[in-house]
Formats: C-alpha cells, structure tokens, sequence
C-alpha cells in the first residue's frame, strides 16, 4: 500500500514538473518580448528548455485528470472546466475563452479588426488547473487516510471491470457476483475503520449497512442505496429468483464502483 501512495507522490511531483513548465510556455508564446525582458540575462537558456504548450498540453491534461480522478475527484469538474469550451456559449469573449480554443489557435476580433481574446487568453484557467493539481499535496499530509482507502478502490477498479465484461458477454449473475463482493469487501473495510463491532462471525452487506447507519456513518439515503445494490447482488446469487436485468446489473457495478470511492 505505501508503494503505491509513493507512486502517486512521484506521478504528482513530475505532473507539477511540467505544469510550471507550460505555464513558462505559453506566457512565452503569448508575450514572447515581455518574457525575454523579465527572464533578462537567463532568457536563452530558460525558453531554449520550454516545451512547445500545443503540442506537450493533452498529454499533461489527460495525465493529470487521471490523477485528479483519483486523488481529488470533487474538483475534477472544476479542472475540466478550465479546459473545455462552455457547452452553453453564444459567443466568445475572455470571459468565456479556454484552454481547448488556444490550442486550436482561436483569435476573436472585433467589427475593426481589434483584438477580443486569443490564446493568451488561456492563462488564468492554465493557472486555476495547477493551483488544483498542486492542491492535491494537502491530501497526502491531511487524509492520508483517504488516500489508502483511494488506494485500495484503484484494485478493487479491476474487479468491476472484469464484472463488466462479464455482464457484456451475457453472464449476469457472475458479473453481479463479482460486484457484490466488491460491495462486501469495501464496506467491510469501512465498518474497520469506523472501529465499529458485530457480534455476526460472517457480517453480511446487510449487516454492514445496518452498523454503518447506527454508527452514524451513513445517512438514511445512502443506506438505502446499499439496500438496493444488496438486494441486486443476491438476485445474482440465487439461481431460483428471476434472472437480473442489464439495467440491475449494470446499476450494481457503477454503484458499487461510485462507493469505493466516495465512501470511507
């Protein structure tokens, strides 16, 4: 388990690398004489080891929202909305410019010619996405906590995607099988680490769920929600009840795959 928060640690470290790195990047592009003035006698040497920002951003974006992912997940719509165009937009302004226009190379001018917005533009958002990258070190030093626990849902990922290429293939009981083990286990890690007791030798989801709720952990409608993702679960596991639809199914696996991560 350490291994892996160390891993995280490295991959967060070499992403905040190259973040500041293509911040460097793009004010260079923007305001390439501005820049060689501030950067004075080291101008050379500093823009001589910037990455090009068009064609080193995605590669950045799509590792560091794989991370967030993880990590942060609460701000991860907040990152992508630095990066994506607003579905609702009319027009364009620097209000509303992003990340994804400035790698297209977006220039928007006015009736006279004049300059509205452009890829400069872009930077505010760039500076909001690494201020959040960069945010995800307080998670290692304040809950190291939920960090094992993302840790430990990052394995249980596998497990519910072989529960979904089972489902794919037609074998619905198994796939919900799978599943409901991963439901098992997960919350029986967060009966452990709430410290609560049951007197059951084998604690069922059941089980789980109703400790869980009297522990004051869960509110009343997510103890419902773990009731319906049990009760899917053993339609899959008794052959004499009716057979699981797709929906129940597939209802159980993102179910299942939303708690191991929210709940800890």
């Amino acid at each position: 388990m350490t291994t892996n928060i160390e891993k995280y640690k490295t991959d967060l470290k070499k992403l905040v690398s190259r973040a500041d790195l293509l911040f460097l990047a793009i004010q260079y592009e923007s305001y390439p004489d501005q820049f060689t003035e501030q950067a004075g006698d080291m101008a050379d040497k500093i823009i001589e080891k910037l990455p090009s920002f068009k064609e080193e951003y995605q590669s950045w974006y799509s590792e560091a929202t794989a991370l967030i992912r993880q990590l942060l997940p609460d701000r991860l719509d907040d990152f992508r909305r630095h990066y994506e165009k607003p579905k609702s937009r009319k027009d364009i302004s620097f209000e509303n410019y992003r990340i994804e226009d400035c790698l297209q190379g977006l220039v928007i001018r006015t009736g006279f010619g004049e300059k509205k917005c452009g890829p400069e533009s872009a930077i505010p958002h760039l500076r909001q996405q690494i201020a959040i990258l960069k945010s995800v070190e307080s998670r290692f030093h304040s809950s190291l906590f939920d960090i094992r626990q993302l840790v430990q849902a990052d394995l249980f990922d596998s497990e519910l995607a072989a529960a979904t290429e089972l489902s794919k293939k037609g074998f619905h009981r198994g796939a919900g099988a799978v599943a409901g083990v991963v439901l098992e286990k997960h919350l029986g890690q967060v009966f452990a680490n709430h410290a609560l007791k049951t007197r059951k030798k084998n604690p069922t989801i059941s089980d789980f769920n109703d400790g869980l709720k009297n522990g004051g952990v869960i509110d009343t409608p997510e103890w419902r929600n773990i009731q319906r993702l049990g009760d899917i679960r053993n339609l899959c596991d008794h052959s004499k009840d009716r057979d699981p639809t797709d929906d129940e199914v597939e209802e159980l696996i993102h179910g299942v795959g939303k708690m191991t991560k929210t709940l800890f």
